[in-house]
């Protein structure tokens, strides 16, 4: 359920999934935060970068540890536009990410709530605090447009 008004976190990421749209991506963008700045942005590219890892998450991870010069996230928060997949969660643990928010729920591919709930077994060191919902609808409508102009 989409809340009025979207913090600005979840409309920069929904932007970047916009931009990955109109780049011929699947249309997800994640934010990086850390005290309230954004740290990085990213979209997926696994086409344009021929990498089937280039997920926005993983992306915008990697971005930010680049920009803060340390490969923990301590503190961070991640914004993405859609429930992350079990490579994504795995590098959400892995990076210490603090918070994860993300807009839509992912039944099908999704490692959050659905499928292998990375966060849920016992050997993930790291669980971060999870909230969803925030800019759902708009981030489902976005991934439903794109696919149907596909087929």
């Amino acid at each position: 359920m989409t809340q009025w008004p979207l913090p600005e976190p979840m409309a920069l990421a929904l932007e970047q999934a916009r931009l990955g749209a109109q780049a011929g991506e699947v249309p997800i963008g994640a934010v990086v935060m850390r005290d309230g700045k954004v740290i990085a942005t990213a979209h997926n590219r696994p086409r344009a970068l021929c990498d089937p890892t280039a997920h926005a998450e993983v992306l915008a991870i990697r971005a930010a540890a680049a920009a803060l010069g340390q490969e923990r996230l301590e503190g961070c928060d991640l914004w993405v536009s859609l429930e992350p997949c079990p490579m994504c969660a795995g590098a959400i643990a892995h990076a210490r990410i603090a918070r994860l928010y993300y807009a839509a729920s992912d039944p099908k591919g999704g490692a959050v709530e659905h499928g292998a709930r990375v966060f849920d077994h016992p050997q993930c060191l790291h669980r971060p605090e999870v909230y969803s919902g925030l800019g759902g609808d708009m981030a489902a409508e976005m991934l439903r447009g794109f696919f149907q102009e596909r087929r």
